[in-house]
């Protein structure tokens, strides 16, 4: 007859095993029950988004092809045509003005996310500072939303807007 002490040891092998079972088949459910595909997505389009609002709002009048060029691959759609219709005009008033625009994110989220139609929104706030010469920096914050349009090579801005103050 088996003593006390083997008993109690096979019964502890038998727990142990089941725990282990357990604990890989909750971390396998977790790993694919999309909830971590969601995460990813939504933190795909928050970087993106931060990214081409930051894009956006910061240009050096110094290096101005350099700036309209990460406007144009920061955007599509009718956001990309609007920007592209009107650069001749705006790089001249940039070059005339000398002016270097900055833009800082300060916080972002994603406020809508759609996986199958490929579209998300998001809201950023920035920290923007405008410097001419001749005159000391001027900084202002700023709260934008942003819908974001996912394309062949990742997603993209379609349009921006400043958020109102009864936005949220």
């Amino acid at each position: 007859m088996a003593s006390a002490v083997t008993v109690a040891a096979r019964g502890l092998a038998v727990l142990a095993a089941a725990a282990a079972a357990w604990g890989g088949w909750s971390w396998y459910a977790a790993a694919h029950d999309g909830s971590a595909a969601l995460a990813q997505s939504r933190d795909q389009v928050l970087a993106a988004g931060e990214q081409a609002v930051q894009n956006l709002n910061t240009l050096d009048w110094q290096h101005l092809s350099a700036g309209l060029n990460s406007w144009s691959q920061s955007t599509t759609g009718d956001l990309h045509t609007q920007l592209s219709q009107g650069e001749a005009d705006f790089s001249k008033q940039v070059e005339q003005a000398h002016t270097v625009t900055t833009a800082k994110v300060l916080a972002g989220a994603v406020t809508e996310l759609d996986q199958h139609t490929g579209l998300a929104s998001v809201m950023v706030a920035l920290q923007i500072t405008v410097s001419e010469p001749g005159a000391g920096p001027t900084v202002k914050q700023s709260r934008l939303l942003g819908q974001l349009t996912r394309t062949a090579t990742g997603w993209k801005l379609s349009d921006l807007a400043q958020a109102s103050s009864t936005d949220s």
